[in-house]
């Protein structure tokens, strides 16, 4: 890979943790696509005619958005190596109250998004046996109450990025991060307790995942690893919790 400029395409990057995975694709070399909602502020925090930067703006439960960031991407950079698929949202609401269209709209944004997005880009992705990682979370492995879509959308994601490996491979690898408690807003409020309640001593910050999502696009550090799903979640979901 000496001397190329590798290409990603990450969604919902605007905010959060997609940001901070864009940043830190950037700040590593990369050329980035950044796709997110109309509205949600990417000239903000990208410089719209930045050279290494693509700024798309579109609905990922669309299947039209996929294509187009896709060709996007492809005309701009010429090339894709790694799709980072993490545009997520979450209603919170007793089941009694969720409704189908509120299900379907988190189940889409979360997972169909996913497959859609991975098959708009398979055949970009297996020209240069580059990578996906998808961005699911550890409510695939325990819940609170009223996350019902939530957690079904994402315990899919997971068991989609092993079929996708299996599929896929050995052409493109692709991986799933599973976050904990990621602050992405005010990391300064937090209480004492809510560090102490982590076996790491600290709530996780964008940074933490965005270390992770670059080293399993990087097939030259990551090229062995595939199917898999990585729990960063500062050891919460190894702790045993009783109340006294």
């Amino acid at each position: 890979m000496a001397g190329v400029k590798r290409v990603a395409l990450v969604t919902g990057g605007a905010n959060g943790i997609g940001r901070a995975v864009c940043r830190h694709l950037l700040g590593s070399g990369w050329r980035v696509g950044v796709l997110d909602l109309p509205g949600t502020g990417l000239t903000r925090h990208f410089p719209p005619r930045a050279r290494n930067v693509v700024l798309i703006e579109g609905d990922v439960r669309e299947e039209e958005t996929a294509a187009r960031a896709v060709a996007a991407v492809a005309a701009r950079f010429g090339r894709l190596d790694g799709l980072v698929s993490n545009a997520g949202i979450m209603v919170r609401k007793p089941l009694h109250q969720l409704t189908l269209a509120e299900w379907h709209r988190v189940i889409d944004t979360n997972l169909t998004a996913t497959f859609l997005l991975a098959r708009a880009a398979e055949k970009a992705l297996r020209k240069t046996r580059g990578a996906i990682v998808t961005i699911a979370s550890t409510r695939a492995k325990m819940s609170e109450p009223n996350t019902e879509s939530y957690s079904a959308s994402k315990g899919g994601v997971v068991a989609l990025t092993h079929s996708l490996a299996v599929s896929l491979g050995p052409d493109i690898r692709v991986n799933c991060v599973s976050p904990g408690w990621i602050e992405t807003k005010d990391y300064a409020a937090l209480r004492r307790k809510d560090h102490d309640q982590h076996p790491t001593g600290r709530v996780g910050k964008p940074d933490d995942v965005a270390e992770l999502v670059a080293w399993l696009l990087d097939g030259e550090r990551s090229g062995f690893v595939t199917g898999a799903n990585f729990i960063i979640d500062g050891g919460m979901t190894r702790k045993m919790i009783y109340e006294e």
